[in-house]
């Protein structure tokens, strides 16, 4: 049986994406190496070509066309699912520049998205994206840039929002917000990537079918376990775009085509998907 190395992350979008594959819940002739690590983990490791399918940002995507594709299915695009900038208190924009922002990667879409919304944001600090809200919190950092499910708890640490750039992006743009994908390495051939893409779509839709026998898994890897959160959190960044991308490719598009023009991407004639 032919192996295939698949990374992806603990968050519960994730996990509910993966659940039926990792556990063998589906027929299939690939068998798949997990490698669960936090998203800007998994970036810097497709940076090095270890995964053969892998989670990443479309910031990171970017950088990796040449060596791999889209999947159709496993996308995180969606609406009101934006990065935030939180603080301890309110700071007017533009002294946010003046400011040190903690943020959770810099090949994370939600950093890219930051340098569209203020090119002038420069004093960053990187963090791994669950100790933001605390570094913000004790003051180490005046503001954070937070992702996954802190845009639903920063309120318990007293951290007010700043700006919500889904939001903007969606206003400036008119379309959904591209977070992440599934990629594949080009080099798979388009016969197993058509496969792998088959699978993830039938895992996802195996977990929408049984969401109770997947959830031990998605709590047992997720940094806040309460029901709610991760309810609200794969409400949030499991749609139909993640079933099947359809007309969100024109977001993406839309995302790289803009940091190319401002060289904060280097340029690419491929095809984002491989067929």
């Amino acid at each position: 049986m032919e192996k295939i190395s698949l990374g992806f992350s603990p968050c519960p979008n994730d996990t509910f994406i993966f659940y039926a594959l990792a556990h063998k819940k589906l027929k299939m002739d690939i068998g798949f190496s997990q490698i669960l690590r936090d998203v800007e983990t998994l970036n810097r490791m497709a940076f090095q070509k270890e995964l053969d399918v892998t989670k990443a940002s479309f910031h990171a995507f970017g950088f990796l066309r040449e060596d791999y594709c889209l999947l159709h299915s496993g996308s995180a695009l969606g609406r009101g699912c934006g990065p935030l900038i939180v603080a301890k208190k309110k700071i007017q924009y533009a002294k946010l520049p003046q400011k040190r922002i903690a943020v959770p990667g810099k090949m994370t879409t939600a950093y890219l998205l930051l340098q569209l919304f203020n090119p002038e944001i420069k004093n960053i600090v990187e963090m791994p994206f669950d100790r933001i809200m605390n570094a913000v919190s004790l003051g180490t950092v005046d503001a954070g840039l937070i992702i996954h499910e802190s845009r639903f708890t920063y309120p318990s640490y007293n951290l007010v929002k700043l700006a919500d750039l889904g939001e903007w992006w969606e206003e400036e743009t008119g379309l959904p917000i591209p977070l992440g994908g599934i990629f594949a390495k080009r080099k798979l051939g388009a016969a197993t990537i058509r496969k792998i893409d088959s699978l993830i779509k039938k895992s996802i839709e195996y977990t929408y079918r049984n969401p109770d026998e997947a959830r031990e898994y998605i709590k047992s890897n997720a940094q806040e376990l309460d029901d709610d959160v991760i309810d609200r959190h794969i409400g949030l960044y499991v749609n139909d775009y993640t079933l099947e991308i359809g007309d969100g490719v024109a977001a993406v598009e839309k995302m790289l085509k803009t940091a190319e023009e401002l060289n904060l991407i280097p340029h690419s004639d491929k095809p984002l998907f491989i067929d």
